[in-house]
């Protein structure tokens, strides 16, 4: 069934509007009519089943038949934080990292990072924040996971610091395994409510040890994720799934 994001704005006396390019979507690509069904989502982990009731210009109707709570979200939060990669590999990083759960990604620029970020006109952060919507959308998703602004290193260790579990994830020495460091942690976490986990991703090039140390004296652990070197398009989803597995399967 087809699945829609509106705003609880957009929710009112047994209604929804859907408005723009999803109101576009439906009448025009998808081709639906009056009493066609579909799911809409208020972005706050509640659904709503639909009935398709009236079409106008730019706008859709649909008559609330249920609504639910959503049970598709993670029982933790994993906020990612992501240095900037070469090319399109971020786009594929968000869609991956919004597929396995992810409630946050926020960029970064490291020492080894070849790209620096150029956005004066915020099109780029627009465009990222697209692949998550669309990526929520079509994963079932109960909300739509922030895509922020690029940040420097040093803000970017404040932020992942806040988190209840830090994992700082480096392929170099010093590294307690990500299975291990997760038996550790996790017994103080499983079944409380909104547990947060920061997930560390270098670029191309990982961290400088300058970089390391400045993680430890936040606090952070470096993690490593076993005998082989993922790339960073990899890493983030290989430790979401992980996290999956060790709080909900």
């Amino acid at each position: 069934m087809p699945r829609f994001f509106v705003r609880r704005d957009q929710i009112f006396d047994g209604k929804i509007e859907i408005l723009g390019d999803d109101a576009h979507h439906i009448s025009r690509s998808l081709r639906m009519a009056v009493g066609d069904s579909i799911t809409v989502s208020d972005m706050q982990s509640v659904e709503y089943e639909c009935v398709l009731s009236h079409f106008s210009e730019g706008k859709v109707t649909a008559d609330i038949i249920s609504q639910r709570q959503n049970d598709t979200e993670p029982t933790f939060c994993a906020h990612l934080y992501q240095a900037l990669p070469k090319g399109e590999k971020l786009d594929y990083i968000i869609q991956k990292a919004v597929e396995c759960g992810v409630s946050s990604i926020t960029t970064f620029e490291s020492d080894r990072c070849i790209v620096k970020e150029k956005d004066p006109d915020g099109k780029k952060l627009a465009r990222r924040q697209r692949i998550s919507f669309e990526a929520a959308k079509q994963s079932g998703r109960g909300c739509i996971p922030q895509v922020n602004p690029t940040v420097s290193y040093k803000k970017m260790l404040e932020m992942a610091s806040e988190a209840d579990i830090m994992l700082f994830c480096y392929e170099g020495e010093g590294t307690v395994s990500l299975g291990k460091y997760l038996k550790e942690k996790l017994p103080s976490y499983l079944g409380a409510a909104d547990v947060s986990v920061s997930v560390v991703i270098g670029s191309e090039g990982g961290f400088s040890l300058k970089e390391v140390q400045q993680a430890i004296e936040c606090g952070m652990q470096p993690i490593g994720l076993g005998k082989r070197i993922l790339r960073t398009e990899t890493a983030s989803g290989f430790v979401l799934a992980n996290l999956v597995y060790e709080f909900e399967l």
